[in-house]
């Protein structure tokens, strides 16, 4: 029963957590590798993607945010459309990234 138990509350924690990500951390990595497309605040740069003709994703919005974060994840490491998938950031920093973006909730 305990085991039980203590795979529901695992299963509860936001991976980020369980693997000790820092949000703090992940900001920096965010504003040097993704905010010029999706905005400081999580919000798609609109001028940019009408000039790419693609759809930026407003990292705020449910869409976004009911996602997994190994999906999440694997979107930065491997690209997802139209975008390419972000070289610049080590595996801990993509972690980082991913638990900032939770901090955009809306």
């Amino acid at each position: 029963m305990r085991r039980i138990l203590v795979t529901l509350a695992m299963m509860t924690l936001p991976a980020a957590a369980a693997f000790g990500a820092d949000a703090k951390a992940g900001q920096a990595a965010y504003d040097k590798a993704c905010k010029s497309c999706h905005g400081a605040d999580g919000t798609a740069n609109a001028s940019l993607a009408k000039m790419l003709k693609a759809d930026i994703k407003d990292l705020k919005s449910s869409d976004v945010q009911g996602q997994g974060d190994a999906a999440l994840k694997a979107i930065v490491t491997d690209g997802k459309g139209k975008m390419k998938p972000v070289k610049t950031l080590a595996a801990a920093e993509v972690d980082d990234v991913v638990a900032y973006v939770r901090t955009l909730k809306k």
